[in-house]
C-alpha cells in the first residue's frame, strides 16, 4: 500500500510539473504573438541557459538578489536553489499576463508588478539598502538607448560596490545596433565585464553577460 501510494505521489508530482511547463510556454507563447519586442523570444529560457546565468554569479554568498523580467520563472527556479537560508530574493515582472503565471508557478516567491526602473522603490519595500547580485532576463535588444541607459543608472543606485549583475543576449540579436549599443554600455558601468560561450541548447542560441561593479 505504502509503494503504491508512493508511486501516485510521483506521478502526481510528475505531471503537476509538466502541467506547470505547458502553462509557463503557453503563456509567454500568447504573450510573444501580442507583444514580441516587450518579451523578445518566442519561447522561454531553456534549463541550460538558467544554469549559465546562475554559474559565477556569487548567489550562494549574497545576501539580497533582485531579478529582473522573470517572465514565467525559468532562471528563478535556478536562483532559490543556489540562495543561503535566510537570503532576501524578490522578483521585479511588468507584464502583468507573465506575473500571473510567475504567482501560479512560484506561490510565496515576493514579486513586484513594476518596471526595474522602479529598483530602488522595490529595495526600500523589502527594508533593504543595497542588493549583491542582479539576474536579469529583460529583452536588452529591443529597448531603445534611452530605455538601457535608464534601467543600467538605476540598478547601480541599488547595487552594492563589488555586486554582480547578469544577464543574457541571443546570438542572432548581435546583429542588432541595439545590441551592440548595450554590449558598449557595459563596460562604462562595471569594472569588470565577461561574455560565457555560446549556450547551443537554448532556443534561439544565447549568451551570458557577467558584470562585477
Amino acid at each position: 500500500m505504502f509503494c503504491k501510494r508512493l508511486l501516485y505521489t510521483l506521478e502526481f508530482s510528475g505531471y503537476k510539473k509538466l502541467q506547470a511547463r505547458m502553462m509557463r510556454w503557453q503563456q509567454f507563447l500568447r504573450e510573444f504573438i501580442q507583444r514580441p519586442l516587450a518579451v523578445g523570444s518566442l519561447v522561454p529560457s531553456s534549463a541550460h541557459l538558467a544554469r549559465a546565468m546562475v554559474q559565477n554569479a556569487g548567489l550562494a554568498d549574497a545576501d539580497v538578489v533582485l531579478e529582473f523580467g522573470p517572465g514565467t520563472g525559468v532562471f528563478t527556479e535556478h536562483i532559490l536553489r543556489e540562495l543561503k537560508p535566510g537570503a532576501k530574493f524578490a522578483a521585479i515582472e511588468i507584464n502583468p499576463q507573465l506575473a500571473a503565471v510567475f504567482k501560479e508557478t512560484h506561490p510565496g516567491v515576493r514579486l513586484f508588478e513594476t518596471s526595474a526602473e522602479n529598483a530602488g522603490a522595490v529595495c526600500d519595500a523589502m527594508g533593504v539598502a543595497a542588493v549583491d547580485c542582479v539576474v536579469s532576463g529583460l529583452p536588452w535588444a529591443f529597448f531603445p538607448n534611452a530605455l538601457q541607459v535608464s534601467i543600467l543608472d538605476k540598478l547601480m543606485l541599488v547595487l552594492k560596490p563589488g555586486g554582480r549583475f547578469v544577464t543574457f543576449g541571443y546570438l542572432h540579436s548581435l546583429v542588432l545596433p541595439s545590441t551592440r549599443q548595450f554590449a558598449g554600455l557595459l563596460p562604462t558601468y562595471f569594472t569588470t565585464v565577461e561574455k560565457s560561450p555560446v549556450v547551443w541548447l537554448n532556443f534561439p542560441p544565447a549568451f551570458v553577460y557577467r558584470c562585477r561593479r
